[in-house]
């Protein structure tokens, strides 16, 4: 049994037992997460699409922590006109184990 759900605005394939990482949730770590926003649950050979979600459907998920990527440097360089600009970036994130799904 998997699932699709939406975070964040990014939508990810989990099975019970799955380790992901998502954009930043508020949540403590070792506390339990609803994810109610599921596309499509396929259950043994039957399957279920939501329009835009599946009623009832939700992933029960616990959070093992949050943390921040590796930075992403940004370098703008125009030659010749004397024009340079230099930013880094550290996404934020959470990290989460998948418990249950259930419909």
């Amino acid at each position: 049994m998997y699932a699709i759900v939406e975070t964040g605005g990014k939508q990810y394939r989990v099975k019970q037992g799955d380790k992901i990482r998502v954009e930043l949730l508020k949540a403590d770590e070792g506390s339990s997460v609803c994810l109610d926003k599921v596309l499509f649950v396929s259950k043994d050979d039957s399957i279920l699409v939501g329009s835009p979600y599946v009623d009832g459907a939700k992933v029960t998920a616990k959070v093992l922590g949050h943390g921040k990527e590796d930075k992403v440097i940004v370098f703008k360089y125009r030659r010749k006109k004397n024009y340079r600009r230099f930013r880094g970036h550290r996404q934020h994130y959470t990290d989460l184990m998948v418990e249950d799904i259930t419909l």
